[in-house]
This record gives C-alpha cells, sequence and structure tokens, in this order.
C-alpha cells in the first residue's frame, strides 16, 4: 500500500510540475492540467497496479464508456483532497491510461462527460463521482444524499425532477474505489471440487453467521475472518455440510427508503461493485485489506473441505430507475448498460428494484462474465447461485435459453467447470422457467419447497407431486442429459419464514420492516399447530420441533441437492418477520445459545446424522435418474413406491388423498461405478412419510423386497436413541406415529 507522502505527492504533481497552486471547487482541490498520464493500454479493464514503461511502477486504469465525450480520472488523498486528470487515449469505446507513480492503495473514482439528454437516455453529469465497475476494493459507505443524485432531487415538480440536472458535486458524500496488487496465484489452495451429487448446501449470512458466536473473538464477529476462525469452521464440519453458499458479498448499497427508517440493506441484494468484497464485512480494513481476507477466508473454508458458492445479483444494481442515484453505470453510460423502455427516460424492470442490467449488450455481458472469472480464479470461489437468472437470460425481451448470457457461459472454459445455480424466474412477463435451464445448470425448486410444506401441513389433495419431488423432480429435469442434481431441494430460504417459524406462524409479522406489514409474502404454506407464535404449551412446542425433525428429513432423504438455511438446524426463529432484508439486528442474527437448549441440541444433532446417513449412503444421492423398472428376475425394481396397505401404488392411489406414503429405495441398482470401475452397491432402504396427526397401520412389504426392516431414524422421537434399531419382519404391521417419518434399512 502507498504512503500518505506517495499519495500527496501523486495529488500534488501539477503544483510542483507547473508552479502553481491547484484549483478548488466546492471545497475539494483537484488538479489543473499537467498530472503525467500515459497512453496505457485498453485492457484489462479496471484498475491494474503493474510496472510499466523504464520499469516505472504505476497504474493503468481502463473504463468503457460509450457515447462518453470525455473521462477524468480522480485521485483522492488520505485527506480526501481530489486530483483530477484526463484520460485522452480512446480505444473501442475505452477511455484508458497509465499513471505513473499511483499505488496499492489509492482511492479513485471517475467523472464523466456528455450530454445531459433523459429523453433518449443520455444521463451523463460530470458533478457526480463515479465508482468503476472494476474497482477490486471500495472504500467508504453510500449514504445517498441530495447530491449523489444526478437530477434535482427535491425539483418542485416531481414528475420531471428527473430531467432536471442536479450541478452539485457528489464526491464527499460517495465511496470511492481503491488500487489493489494482485499478487496472489492461489498455489497452496485446494478447492474440494464435492461432486454435485455428493453435495449439501448452507445457505449462510457473513455478518449474520458470526455476529453473535460467544468463541469467535468480537473484533471479529461479523467479518470474513470471523466465518474463516475455527470455532465458525468446527460447526460447519460438525454438521456435515460440503458448501457455504454466502448471501451477497459484492459491495452494496443501502437504499434510500431503509436509510431514512434507521434501516439498511442487510440481505446485499443491491449490488453496486461486481469486483470489490462488501467493506463492511472486513476486520482488516477497506482500503485493500478486505480482498485478502476474504481470501484467507476462502482458504480456510476449502481446508475444511468446504466449496464457497456466491449468492450474485448480476440482474440490477443499486441506481434504481430514473429518480435513483448515480453511483456509477448510470453516469458512465446509462443507455449502454440498463434496459430502457420505449420513452427512453423510463428503465424496463423485470427485477421490481428499479433497473435491469442490459445483458445483450457486449459490454454489460463482459462486465458480468469477467466479474465471474474473477471471482473464480483470482478470488477462489467455487461457483455461484444468479438471483434472479430468468432476468439474465432474456434475448430482447423474451426469456431465451439460447441468450448470449447462456450461450457465453456455456463455452467458457473456466466458467462452464464451476458448480452455477440459477434462481430461475424475475419479475417479468414469462419468468417463471423452473426445469428450463440448461445442463449445465442446476436450479433453485420452489415446486419442492411448496409439495413438501403443503404434504406436513395436510394441504395435498394427494400425493403425486410429494412422489415427483422425492425422487429428484424427473418431471422437471430429466431432459437434455439433465440429472437429478439439477434440482437444489430446499424447504427455507433467506427470503421466507425461518423453519422453526414455519411451524409456529401462519401469518407474516413484519411490522419492524417499516412498512405497516404489507411487505413479504402472504403464501407462507405454513401452519403452527394451532398458536400463532411462541407458546408455553409444551405439547404444541414438541409438536413443533417434531415438524422440525419431518421437514429436515424429508429433505435429506430427497433425491436431488439439499440446501440448508443458516440456523435452521438449530431452531433459529425471526419472530414471525419472513421478509427480514433489512433487519441487521437480532432478528437476523444467529443464536447460538439455543445449543445449550437440550431440544434444540438434539435437532442439530438429528440434522448431523441425516447429513453423515447421506454422505455414507450412494443410494441416496444418486447421479441418475430412477427408471422404476426391474433389472432382475425376481423383480425388484431401483425404485417403488407403497401404500399403508403394503401393496404398491397403483394409478388409481397416486390420486386418491393420502397422508400415507412409503418410498423404496434399492440399493442393488444404482447407475455408473465407482472411481475404480466396480458397480455402485448400496444397502435398500424403505421411508414412510406419515402427515396424519393420529397413528397409522403399515404393512411392511414382502419378499422381494426384504425379509426384515431396521429402523435406522423415527422422527416421532426427541431422541435418537430409543427407537433406531428396532427390527421388524417383513409382513408385519407396525405402527407409524402421527407426524412422523420412519427410515428403514432393509435386511
Amino acid at each position: 500500500m502507498s504512503s500518505a507522502a506517495e499519495q500527496e505527492a501523486v495529488a500534488g504533481v501539477v503544483a510542483a510540475e507547473e508552479g502553481r497552486p491547484a484549483a478548488v471547487v466546492n471545497g475539494a482541490r483537484h488538479k489543473a492540467p499537467g498530472v503525467p498520464v500515459w497512453p496505457g493500454t485498453p485492457v484489462p479493464l479496471g484498475a491494474r497496479f503493474r510496472v510499466g514503461p523504464d520499469g516505472v511502477a504505476g497504474t493503468n486504469f481502463a473504463l468503457w464508456a460509450g457515447g462518453a465525450e470525455a473521462v477524468e480520472l480522480c485521485l483522492f488523498d488520505a485527506q480526501g483532497r481530489e486530483t483530477r486528470a484526463r484520460l485522452s487515449e480512446l480505444t473501442h469505446e475505452i477511455w484508458h491510461g497509465f499513471v505513473p507513480g499511483v499505488m496499492p492503495g489509492q482511492r479513485y473514482g471517475y467523472r464523466v462527460h456528455g450530454r445531459w439528454d433523459p429523453w433518449t437516455g443520455g444521463r451523463w453529469n460530470p458533478a457526480k463521482l463515479l465508482l468503476d465497475p472494476y474497482a477490486r476494493a471500495v472504500d467508504g459507505d453510500f449514504s445517498l444524499p441530495p447530491e449523489v443524485y444526478g437530477h434535482v432531487r427535491d425539483w418542485p415538480q416531481q414528475h420531471v425532477a428527473d430531467t432536471v440536472r442536479d450541478e452539485r458535486d457528489s464526491a464527499p458524500y460517495v465511496p470511492k474505489g481503491v488500487v489493489v496488487h494482485d499478487d496472489d496465484d492461489w498455489a497452496d489452495d485446494r478447492r474440494p471440487k464435492t461432486p454435485w451429487a455428493d453435495s449439501v448446501i448452507y445457505e449462510v449470512h457473513v455478518r449474520g453467521f458470526t455476529k453473535l458466536h460467544p468463541d469467535i473473538p468480537e473484533e471479529l464477529r461479523g467479518t470474513y475472518a470471523g466465518l474463516a476462525h475455527p470455532a465458525a469452521i468446527e460447526h460447519l464440519v460438525k454438521l456435515g455440510v460440503t458448501a457455504v453458499e454466502l448471501l451477497p458479498v459484492h459491495q452494496f448499497a443501502h437504499e434510500d427508503h431503509l436509510l431514512r427508517k434507521g434501516l439498511r440493506n442487510y440481505w446485499g441484494y443491491n449490488s453496486i461493485g461486481y469486483f470489490a468484497p462488501h467493506a463492511a464485512y472486513a476486520a482488516s480494513g477497506t482500503t485493500g485489506e478486505q480482498v485478502g481476507e476474504f481470501k484467507r477466508m476462502v482458504r480456510a473454508l476449502h481446508a475444511a473441505g468446504i466449496e464457497v458458492i456466491l449468492d450474485v445479483v448480476y440482474n440490477h444494481t443499486a441506481e434504481a430507475g430514473e429518480l435513483g442515484p448515480t453511483l456509477s453505470l448510470k453516469g458512465i453510460d446509462n443507455r449502454g448498460y440498463y434496459r430502457l423502455q420505449p420513452d427512453a427516460r423510463r428503465y424496463a424492470d423485470y427485477t421490481g428494484c428499479g433497473n435491469t442490467l442490459h445483458v445483450v449488450q457486449p459490454q454489460v455481458l463482459r462486465l458480468i462474465t469477467d466479474s465471474l472469472r474473477y471471482w473464480v480464479t483470482e478470488m477462489g470461489v467455487d461457483g455461484f447461485r444468479f438471483d434472479l437468472a430468468a432476468a439474465l437470460a432474456r434475448s430482447m425481451h423474451d426469456v431465451d435459453m439460447l441468450s448470449p448470457f447462456l450461450a457465453v457461459i456455456a463455452q467458457d472454459p473456466v466458467l462452464r467447470r464451476v458448480k452455477l445455480i440459477a434462481e430461475p424466474w424475475d419479475v417479468g412477463s414469462g419468468g417463471y422457467q423452473v426445469g428450463a435451464f440448461p445442463s449445465l445448470w442446476t436450479e433453485w425448486n420452489d415446486r419442492y419447497r411448496n409439495a413438501v410444506r403443503d404434504f406436513w401441513r395436510g394441504a395435498l389433495p394427494d400425493v403425486r407431486d410429494l412422489g415427483y419431488r422425492l425422487s429428484g423432480s424427473s418431471d422437471l429435469y430429466a431432459w437434455g442429459g439433465r440429472r437429478p442434481y439439477a434440482s437444489v431441494n430446499f424447504v427455507t430460504a433467506h427470503d421466507g419464514f425461518t423453519l422453526r417459524d414455519l411451524v409456529s406462524y401462519e401469518r407474516k409479522h413484519n411490522e419492524a420492516n417499516g412498512e405497516g406489514n404489507r411487505d413479504g409474502s402472504d403464501d407462507n404454506r405454513s401452519w403452527n399447530g394451532g398458536v400463532e407464535g411462541e407458546t408455553d404449551d409444551e405439547s404444541i412446542r414438541a409438536l413443533r420441533r417434531r415438524q422440525l425433525r419431518n421437514l429436515l428429513t424429508t429433505l435429506l432423504l430427497s433425491t436431488g441437492v439439499p440446501m440448508l438455511v443458516a440456523g435452521d438446524e438449530l431452531g433459529r426463529t425471526q419472530r414471525g418477520n419472513n421478509n427480514a432484508y433489512c433487519q441487521d439486528n437480532e432478528i437476523s442474527w444467529l443464536d447460538w445459545s439455543l445449543l445449550q437448549d437440550p431440544g434444540w441440541k438434539a435437532l442439530f444433532e438429528l440434522t448431523a446424522r441425516l447429513i453423515e446417513l447421506r454422505h455414507r449412503h450412494p443410494v441416496l444421492r444418486r447421479r441418475a435418474f430412477f427408471s422404476g423398472r426391474a433389472h432382475s428376475a425376481d423383480g425388484l425394481r431401483d425404485l417403488a413406491w407403497f401404500t399403508a396397505r403394503g401393496t404398491e401404488m397403483t394409478e388409481r392411489d397416486w390420486y386418491a388423498p393420502a397422508a400415507t406414503l412409503g418410498m423404496y429405495l434399492s440399493g442393488r441398482d444404482i447407475p455408473g461405478r465407482d472411481e475404480r470401475g466396480a458397480p455402485i452397491v448400496d444397502d435398500s432402504f424403505l421411508a414412510v412419510l406419515h402427515a396424519g396427526d393420529r397413528p397409522a397401520s403399515f404393512v411392511l412389504p414382502g419378499p422381494p423386497w426384504a425379509e426384515r426392516y431396521e429402523v435406522v431414524v423415527d422422527t416421532s422421537q426427541e431422541e435418537q436413541g430409543e427407537a433406531p434399531g428396532a427390527e421388524h419382519r417383513a409382513g408385519a404391521v407396525i405402527t407409524v406415529p402421527g407426524r412422523a417419518v420412519l427410515l428403514m434399512r432393509v435386511e
């Protein structure tokens, strides 16, 4: 990092060379002409520190700004004083220059000149300091005063306010990019490379996971370093998950309406810097130190065998619509980066967040793919979950699975090898695309979520949909070479109730969000057991814990890739808030004291046991869909379904109301071979799911399915030490407790 003296020397080049003082504008000093800017190169984009001509160290700056008339590089010293240097070189719409003496740690931004013409989409305003889209670190917060808006925000006639240019300088109020030295080759890192079928994903918030952890030093809580701490990793290892899916860690901004209420964007789905790790999650500093801290976190997780997947938001940015702030892309080339309506003052909004990136444009596609490759090759991550991925798959208007974005990903030698997860919908017309993404992709399967929730609350009219979801959703994914692990199965996610709240609340309770409880979904598919919210009634509390065990067991026995939400294994509650995106407090943070409660500790132990069972038995994590056909003379099939009578399901049974379903998984007919070419053979299992509130009789299938059965999981038991191990002969009539799952190993 450069010293303050070095930064001051760069800022004062004009005065030293020309013998006159720097100019002062709005109280901030900036350069008169004369700061040395050599031609540099148009690639790579961004600010890249390197050794230039004649062995002179400096930084090459390159910015795509199509349609701009001029670009000024703005350098800031430790006291916030600004020095400007015009980039005079223009190659293929990229403005570039090499500035000798600019070292890592230097803070910078851009001012872009052009025509102010909102009616045709032009919103250039050089009074606004702009964040480099390729900045690898960001220093400072977005506070969103009127000065950071390109238009006069408080114009009396609000319906035309976005057309009136604001001439006030925004530099004192916006974060700056930071020059970072890339000196890490990852030679000592070992990526886990967990196969998709073997994966168990854990959705986690960097800050919320560690903020209250008693064994993490206080100064590290809520940070990348906190997640890398042995105490945090120990929990992940004990649980048995193979990957953490981090809620957004790209630099993001807080929305104005939240700041005015004294709230903040906690989830982070409001990105503004696609190359920069969010600075507020760094314990070590924000002038480049956050980059190294993030890398050390990734290394620590990899060393524990845990992959790192990033939840990424490339569908929109924090600049919102025409009445939003001017922070970066809007001021660089508004019509080049965003989808605009025929009335170019307005934005096409397929995201519900005010704007949509125009991914069909080459420069936008390049920004996204450059960002993705950077996080893989230089930051060490193992995959991505794409927020509102259908918006990225739109061509001009409609969702198109042959769109430029998907085509580029499919042929990219770096990106096609990492884990790619789509949230397969957006809010636009035709945006729901579950089951439609191409073969490289996996998808969040909300039809799995809905079916499992409805079954356990007694709302499924029959068990047809449940059968598909338990066995890998072949109705959605058995095409085009896709496999069962194309389905990321989940019951809860960050968006919605926690698992505990799912069995404790039937209505959302979002008053703390300050929107009159109007925000958040009203379709929760939840059941509270008869009492809304927390209760002292021990019978209801016991019922709810049983329902949690049922939901977790169902999830972890289903074919596909299970995803857990951090804290669901501990009984975490958000007090009925199903849209806690703005709750950066105890509502969202994990309460680690729950592990001291015997009931919640038992839930954690069951979850870990189920994950370990899944890891041990390949029949529970198949790499190919079930055929349902007999592969041997005895008629034993790889998958069979049974009624409570012990008979195989008929077509009529699938359409009849039922609260009980038996699923037989044969370990004898697993497709594929192990790494040495040997057939894969495993135990066979019978799972009985019973959602009725009263005990039910179930006849255990006889030969050729089994001779005896051994119970290995019984969710009716708070502790799993009593019933597991019980044996039953084939043909016996057993009693399945009300609202319970029995998993039996076949002998």
